[in-house]
């Protein structure tokens, strides 16, 4: 690999070979339509999928597997929870650090007559949870929270607000697109009653996969997006009321699921805490050269506790594009310019229109590729 990858944010890669082999090994030997038919390989293509739902509970702290609803990304996670919950005249609370996967769906509940309130943060990302307890209402029928910008890294307090969404009796939806497998999730002690994920990030796994996580009797709230085939109560024209088929009809991305259970598998082998304290330690020595360096502008907190291996920053006279281009042509350093689908959260840090680069690392980057990236900055910095 010839070429520095800093877009972990965006997809981890490379991915681990356990993953791979999974998903060749499916292919090869299973191939079948888990829940379809009553054939060894559809069974044993079943088989694959529930462990795969067990593997995420686990993950999560979730003591029913049955909970885990798969996706095909955190976006329609969160959209099936915000669409379903929020009718008009509800009030929505969220806040000023979310992913255009939260806001496009609020604002279009908006239009529809659901009032939302978005907390302000400081420059930095941080949320003051009194804040959103302020903001409560008699008609407050969701809570959404981002657990980590995809834009700063700012670790949001998610406990915290947990907390006070369960003092209130009001549920609470987590974005852990940025944190599912990074950062240790546990849905009962963090008071999580929906948790939405995406498998190709931190979990290790392929595109196309993810999930949500439905609390107990919230689902009974919750219509599905879609209906159609489940391979369960097949009898009937009406779609089937119980968790997962409820919201998983037509045929299931088993090969991802496949490799997403192969990706969670490596992850608990190497564990999180290892993960973090590499993905930590690589991220404190980038901000601590980058700081240095004249005419590069740093954004989120300095301290790594608050905050995840996401990095965001500017260099002096030259626009994000511009630079993410000269990265990549002249040094091969791969990384993600612009607003990151995260326009209001920019505009929270101080960095609309324009956006920012962002350096976004991984399990599999090193300290060396972090010493070569500072190297090329010092010299485009000298230069501009």
């Amino acid at each position: 690999m010839n070429f520095l990858y800093f877009d972990n944010a965006a997809t981890t890669w490379p991915k681990p070979q356990e993953m791979l082999d999974a998903m060749i090994r499916y292919q090869e030997t299973v191939g079948g339509s888990p829940g379809r038919s009553a054939h060894r390989l559809s069974i044993e293509a079943a088989r694959i999928v529930y462990d795969t739902r067990e593997a995420v509970a686990e993950l999560f702290g979730i003591d029913d597997p049955l909970r885990i609803v798969f996706t095909k990304n955190a976006t329609e996670g969160l959209n099936t929870a915000i669409q379903g919950l929020l009718k008009p005249g509800d009030h929505c609370i969220t806040s000023g650090m979310e992913h255009n996967s939260v806001m496009r769906p609020l604002r279009a509940m908006e239009a529809k007559g659901v009032d939302v309130s978005v907390i302000p943060c400081r420059d930095d990302g941080t949320l003051e949870p009194s804040d959103v307890e302020a903001a409560i209402r008699p008609r407050t029928k969701l809570i959404v929270l981002i657990h980590a910008s995809n834009i700063i890294g700012t670790l949001m307090p998610v406990r915290k607000v947990g907390a006070i969404a369960r003092r209130h009796g009001i549920p609470l939806l987590v974005d852990a697109a940025q944190t599912a497998g990074a950062i240790p999730i546990d849905v009962g002690a963090m008071n999580i009653d929906l948790l939405a994920f995406t498998g190709h990030k931190s979990l290790f796994g392929p595109q196309g996969t993810g999930g949500l996580y439905i609390r107990e009797g919230l689902d009974e709230q919750i219509p599905p997006l879609m209906m159609g085939g489940t391979g369960s109560r097949s009898e009937f024209e009406e779609q089937p009321n119980f968790m997962p088929d409820k919201y998983e009809s037509g045929t299931p991305n088993a090969i991802g699921l496949a490799g997403l259970g192969a990706g969670i598998g490596f992850l608990r082998t190497v564990g999180i805490d290892a993960i973090r304290e590499k993905e930590t330690a690589l991220t404190k020595a980038f901000l601590e050269g980058a700081g240095t360096l004249k005419g590069i502008h740093l954004y989120g907190p300095p301290d790594m506790r608050k905050r995840t291996s996401v990095v965001s920053f500017n260099i002096e006279g030259m626009s994000p594009s511009e630079a993410a281009m000269h990265l990549d042509e002249n040094y091969r350093i791969l990384c993600r310019p612009g607003l990151h689908c995260a326009p209001l959260a920019h505009r929270t840090v101080g960095t609309f229109p324009q956006g920012t680069l962002r350096f976004s690392f991984g399990y599999y980057n090193t300290l060396g590729q972090i010493q070569k990236a500072l190297k090329a900055l010092e010299k485009i910095s000298r230069e501009h």
